[in-house]
């Protein structure tokens, strides 16, 4: 199933010269047979030309939708081209592609919809800040509140998707930080969500585009999101029945 599945690896970049070139060299040279797409969302910097001169294949997107709408077009491309999984994984160079089929594996054997990759199971490489680290459980126990569904790292940016879940997101993606907002979303239209244990490492250049200041709108923000949407998808179900 792993050699005959197409499985297609969504690279989201803003901004990220200093990290793109090496992430996806790691990411050929540890799985050369799958593909990938980087979703340049109108990056400032040399980014661009740097994808242009490597051959790389990537959507250059007209304006700057953030990392929810750029994801989601990546979404439209592997549901539009037919693939079985789809694998997100940062530009900035946090997420080992070594770790890619312990995401991938869950989702080809059908135990899950959507697999992430977690940091905190085994609680090895990189654990972010502490702060981070308290507004990450604060948005798990919200999430498990809200939907029941008990996920760690509601943030990780490592995640596969089956074709289903693709064209689910492809329909249905949360424009800003989307992570958390995904999670609910899948959970509460019945997908089947779970998580496995992986090593991350600490951005490897450049800035975050979360500064603390942002990560308190984040907070807020995020959390409002999954309220409204709980009984905004409950609405819509029962209009359904």
């Amino acid at each position: 199933m792993k050699d005959s599945a197409k499985i297609l690896v969504l690279v989201p970049c803003y901004n990220e010269e200093e990290n793109i070139v090496a992430t996806i060299e790691r990411l050929k040279a540890t799985c050369p047979g799958v593909d990938f797409l980087v979703i340049n969302d109108c990056s400032t910097d040399s980014s661009p030309a740097l994808l242009k001169n490597h051959g790389y294949p990537y959507l250059d997107l007209p304006i700057n939708l953030g990392i929810g709408g750029g994801v989601q077009c990546g979404y439209q491309y592997a549901r539009d081209n037919g693939y079985d999984v789809a694998v997100q994984m940062d530009g900035d160079g946090q997420h080992d592609p070594r770790y890619l089929f312990h995401v991938v594996d869950p989702v080809l054997q059908g135990q899950y919809d959507m697999c992430i990759g977690s940091r905190f199971i085994q609680k090895e490489g990189f654990q972010t800040s502490f702060m981070r680290r308290v507004g990450i459980r604060f948005l798990s126990g919200l999430i498990r509140l809200l939907c029941g569904k008990q996920v760690l790292d509601v943030t990780s940016g490592f995640r596969a998707a089956n074709s289903r879940m693709i064209e689910y997101f492809s329909r249905h993606y949360a424009s800003d930080y989307p992570e958390p907002e995904a999670i609910l979303s899948a959970s509460l239209s019945g997908f089947r969500v779970g998580e496995v244990p992986v090593v991350m490492q600490e951005r490897q250049g450049g800035m975050s585009s979360i500064s603390t200041f942002k990560s308190a709108y984040y907070m807020i923000k995020v959390s409002l999101a999954l309220i409204i949407d709980r009984f905004s998808i409950r609405k819509v179900k029962e209009a359904a029945q």
